[in-house]
């Protein structure tokens, strides 16, 4: 039996809420001791970390993350770091030329703002790459900038009729201009490109899995899994390569959900009966979108978008069809998890889960609306009482160029001011949760901290926080990343580093515990340690 005592620094424990002691003990794969029974619990120690003052806290838990596709994106072309349109032509070009066999030309995580209101021109990334199709992801992945040839092998032109789900961005004469927005449109071109390739889809989860231990985190909601990906999955912990716990969401579709109600209980129970994959796999979660995003004009809003008063966004489900779905897949026994960035959108969800509940009776269903961008007031309540959880992506809430430059100027001053309402939801006795939806944004939980607590950008503006009544302090928020992300993964005994506890921890350069701004970004993870084994140990 290994033992490791960890002590003279500060330990995060969630025992009670947000508590902490000074010294905590491990043997076999658990907790055995805190405090002064920790130090005392054994003199035969294997190992004696002294924390010098730096902390520790329980394992970091995503609740809203694509994992696989942010490692196989981190091994194509990248665009993230592009500043301007002429970067991202650029970089389009090098790779080119450097990938003379790729049919396709793809990559993703541009930064929407660079283009003119979010909208690129075909004509553009033509200059870059013409003789093969090109087709590049924002970074809030729901548009997507393709080139002439990609909309041409597509057969999207001026005859195109609009999908029902998503937009072609047109000109005048209403020939597509290069910009597809939402799944609808997208698919257009996807169905078209390129099938995943189960190699690539490895290596990607292996690129994944390392940059998570990095990160200290030890559990993952995977917000969209299909069987291609599921088969990664099962494939990868019969391997034994999962370094890290996963959760796989699969994805309901309006009109199709009926027919997909068998598919999706045999996908649960193939992970179920699959006994490598116990303790590390499951897929107890159906994802719905009830919604698009702001800076794209898709979400979906009570009232008209500021700067385009005929339209309140793209709802994705009618709202009495998505309540016979949520209701449905509820009965079959799954999770629901529905990603809701409007105020109309949260509205649309949180009906949906109040129908579910009416309809089959008191459960543990613990629901998620996944990133709660704007709730409308009247609604805020509802989370308590209908026992929702809210899952924010917290380095969201800052003004950032996309925040600043599409998304206020949608809203307009009053809407802007309510967005990301951490604090409030709190104060009115919701459960939160929080994730990063990686690739669309960093997967470090501690950039999203050092935002939770301050509402500042990198550096550190406003000087008062943005919108800081929503600010919450570094406890409550460390909370969130671990006792409430566990809280929504069921993992009732994984909430807290109490004894008995499975041993999943991280240990930290710094103790953040005091922290009340931005500096919690610069603290780096030294250990991440998974039911007492270390996955992850800085050079």
């Amino acid at each position: 039996m290994t033992r490791t005592l960890f002590a003279g620094g500060t330990v995060v424990t969630n025992l009670p809420a947000m508590a902490t002691t000074d010294a905590i003990a491990v043997a076999d794969g658990r907790v055995v001791a805190l405090g002064d029974e920790a130090r005392d619990w054994s003199a035969g120690w294997d190992e004696v970390v002294d924390l010098r003052g730096r902390c520790v806290v329980p394992g970091f838990r995503d609740g809203h993350a694509h994992p696989v596709h942010a490692g196989e994106e981190s091994l194509s072309l990248q665009l993230g770091s592009c500043s301007s349109v002429e970067e991202v032509l650029g970089a389009v070009c090098d790779w080119a030329r450097s990938h003379p066999a790729d049919a396709w030309i793809s990559g993703g995580s541009y930064i929407s703002s660079i283009l003119p209101d979010g909208v690129g021109d075909a004509r553009w990334l033509d200059t870059a790459c013409a003789d093969r199709p090109v087709a590049l992801f924002s970074n809030d992945h729901h548009v997507m900038w393709a080139n002439s040839r990609a909309l041409e092998l597509a057969g999207i032109d001026a005859s195109t009729p609009e999908p029902a789900v998503g937009q072609i961005v047109r000109h005048a004469d209403g020939s597509p201009v290069g910009t597809l927005r939402e799944f609808g449109a997208i698919e257009l071109v996807e169905r078209v490109m390129p099938g995943p390739d189960p190699e690539v889809s490895r290596a990607g989860l292996v690129a994944a899995l390392d940059e998570l231990a990095r990160h200290g985190i030890v559990w993952v909601q995977d917000a969209i899994v299909d069987d291609t990906l599921l088969d990664t999955y099962l494939a990868a912990a019969d391997d034994g390569l999962l370094t890290c716990r996963f959760n796989a969401a699969f994805r309901a579709e309006p009109g199709r959900w009926l027919h997909q109600r068998d598919h999706l209980v045999a996908g649960r129970e193939r992970v179920r009966t699959h006994a490598a994959a116990l303790g590390r796999v499951s897929a107890n979660t159906v994802k719905f979108f009830a919604d698009g995003v702001i800076e794209a004009g898709t979400g979906f809003l009570v009232e008209p978008y500021e700067d385009a008063p005929h339209s309140c966004g793209l709802p994705n489900w009618a709202p009495a069809e998505l309540n016979e779905a949520v209701a449905a897949v509820d009965a079959d026994g799954f999770q629901i998890h529905i990603h809701a960035i409007g105020d109309g959108g949260v509205r649309m969800a949180l009906d949906a889960i109040e129908h579910a509940i009416r309809r089959n009776g008191p459960a543990d269903r613990r629901p998620v609306i996944a990133h709660t961008q704007l709730v409308h007031p009247d609604d805020r309540h509802r989370f308590a009482t209908s026992g929702v959880i809210a899952n924010f992506e917290p380095l969201w809430a800052q003004l950032d160029p996309v925040m600043l430059e599409l998304t206020i100027p949608r809203l307009g001053a009053a809407r802007s001011a309510l967005q990301y309402p951490i604090g409030s939801l709190v104060a009115a006795g919701a459960r939160i949760s929080f994730g990063s939806d990686w690739p669309v944004t960093t997967v470090d939980p501690l950039d999203g901290l050092g935002v939770a607590v301050s509402r500042q950008t990198a550096d550190g503006r406003p000087v008062e926080g943005w919108c800081p009544r929503e600010r919450v302090p570094m406890l409550t928020a460390i909370a969130a990343y671990t006792a409430g992300s566990a809280h929504q993964a069921f993992d009732d005994d994984r909430t807290s580093l109490g004894v008995g506890a499975p041993a999943d921890l991280v240990v930290l350069g710094a103790d953040i515990t005091a922290m009340d701004g931005n500096e919690a970004r610069d603290v780096g993870v030294e250990r991440t340690v998974l039911e007492g084994r270390t996955v992850f140990r800085a050079a």
